[in-house]
């Protein structure tokens, strides 16, 4: 982040190659003239509070293990009731807010919160029934005409793709470096929206990079009420004991600097879930990567970087969102336009942007008839599975000769959505879905079907299908859909261990369910 302007990063290391092409050479100098070591611990001399004060080395294999001094953090405990306070602060002047500026969007947002509360009571694909007898083999037949799938999305949505093309940036060690290149790079604006804005070290140091850009070009910035509290509250994987964050991050945004922050509200809890960063009108970077520590070097997950004339077309969502958060917004929104700036040229394709918002679910449609229209796969990844329309029709699917898998990850962010997440893989097995459990923290959120891809913001759970704003982007470009197939999907199924046996039923599963789907 304090890098020169003028450097461009060329490569970056992620932490398992260092440790795979340096161990060698570290049991070499260790082992002297004597007989290779299998084993050193090592003593770093860093005893203080929360330190590392020792290294486990294990050369067979190629392991390394930092033990850690336990740490008090006297500060964020006695934070907790502030963050609470915070948070029914927020909501109290979030339902004042959306009176003056968006009390279509509010009313919309209850509407759509009580309806679908009682569709879901009285959905029958709730039950997933389990059909008797063998599963099905897997069918040869091709996969879906794409040409007529792209013609049905414009009815079934009534969205046009837009053209473009798109760069995968896997993990936060390939997406970061290209973020802060492109906005230390900037000349003209910087336009980011994201769920949370964490308060850590490296959200921070992020910050103080907008906050220097922002005495030379225009800096916007947007950020979920609800989600960024809840990500200053949460307790960091990791951060150096040297490390220092901040207590808010809008707060620090806003002091000292001409970085324009606007707080989203959350009317009846909702939402929005969008990670959208925009840099000169040219460059977009799309997908589920937040601000924050764990998405730079702990969890996997994924951003797309987009160029051409689909830019101009997030540039309007995201303007039109700045613009509701103002009195009368849902007035002025729909009215406001940018220029376009982006032409196609020469090797481009069909992207499309599609979106969650108050009554309008195409994120949802498009899966859906996405799985139906499938004939010879669905690959996809996610970290929230509780949606039960979804796991009914890929259960139909498996039955229809479908190749279907769904990578789990081992451990989420939230012990209600682990169990759940359980519940669902059993439910999957039981239908001849290939079940993936990734060893670790997957936040990505992306499924391929047949030659279409679509990903981007969206979980596979009722608030991102059907309440919170989402945001992705789908594309039938047989060469980025390969991409995604093998550097992705193929890849993080080798990483992972395939479920072969139901996890442990347990008496409260029931209800765990119950309050799962609701979320």
């Amino acid at each position: 982040i304090y890098k020169p302007d003028s450097l461009r990063i060329r490569e970056t290391y992620n932490f398992e190659e260092v440790v795979h092409n340096t161990l060698p050479a570290v049991r070499q100098v260790l082992s002297g003239e004597g007989a290779p070591l299998d084993y050193a611990l090592m003593n770093t001399g860093d005893d203080g509070e929360g330190g590392f004060p020792f290294v486990f080395l294990d050369f067979r294999q190629r392991r390394v293990l930092f033990l850690r001094t336990p740490a008090e953090d006297p500060a964020r405990a006695a934070s907790g009731l502030g963050n609470s306070l915070k948070a029914l602060t927020h909501l109290t002047t979030s339902h004042v807010r959306t009176l003056y500026e968006q009390p279509i969007t509010a009313l919309t947002r209850l509407l759509t919160l009580t309806t679908r509360a009682t569709t879901d009571l009285l959905d029958p694909r709730g039950l997933l029934p389990i059909e008797h007898g063998p599963i099905p083999p897997l069918s040869d037949a091709p996969g879906m005409d794409l040409a007529a799938w792209e013609q049905e999305l414009d009815r079934l949505t009534g969205t046009r793709a837009a053209s473009g093309d798109i760069r995968v940036l896997v993990d936060g060690r390939e997406f970061f470096p290209r973020l802060i290149d492109s906005v230390s790079a900037a000349k003209k604006s910087v336009r980011l929206r994201t769920y949370i804005f964490d308060n850590d070290d490296y959200a921070t140091n992020f910050a103080e990079l907008l906050k220097r850009r922002s005495r030379e070009i225009d800096v916007r910035v947007m950020v979920d009420g609800l989600g960024t509290l809840g990500g200053a509250a949460a307790t960091p994987g990791y951060q150096p004991s040297q490390a220092a964050g901040t207590d808010s991050a809008v707060d620090f945004l806003r002091r000292d600097s001409k970085v324009k922050v606007k707080v989203l509200a959350n009317p009846w809890f909702a939402g929005d879930h969008s990670k959208v960063t925009i840099v000169d009108e040219r460059t977009a970077f799309v997908g589920g990567m937040n601000i924050g520590r764990e998405y730079r070097y702990e969890w996997h997950d994924l951003m797309l970087e987009l160029r051409g004339p689909v830019v101009d077309e997030l540039r309007t969502h995201y303007e039109k969102t700045w613009v509701r958060q103002s009195p009368l917004g849902d007035l002025l929104a729909p009215m406001r336009t940018v220029k376009p700036v982006n032409e196609p040229t020469g090797g481009m394709f069909p992207i499309r942007v599609l979106t969650t918002a108050p009554q309008h679910t195409n994120i949802l449609k498009a899966q859906i008839a996405a799985i139906r229209n499938s004939k010879q796969r669905v690959y996809i990844q996610n970290a929230y599975f509780t949606s039960d329309p979804v796991l009914y029709e890929l259960a139909m699917a498996r039955r229809r000769g479908v190749d279907v898998r769904v990578i789990l990850p081992l451990r989420g962010d939230s012990g209600l959505i682990n169990r759940n997440n359980a519940i669902a893989a059993n439910k999957m097995l039981a239908n001849g879905i290939r079940v993936y459990i990734y060893p670790g923290m997957s936040h990505l959120k992306g499924a391929v079907y047949d030659g279409w891809a679509c990903l981007g913001s969206a979980n596979f759970d009722a608030l991102s299908l059907e309440v919170n704003r989402e945001l992705n982007v789908a594309t039938s470009h047989a060469p980025v859909v390969d991409e995604l197939v093998n550097r992705v999907f193929l890849a993080d199924m080798e990483k992972s261990a395939e479920l072969k046996e139901p996890f442990p039923s347990k008496w409260s599963d029931f209800l765990t369910e119950l309050i799962a789907d609701r979320l």
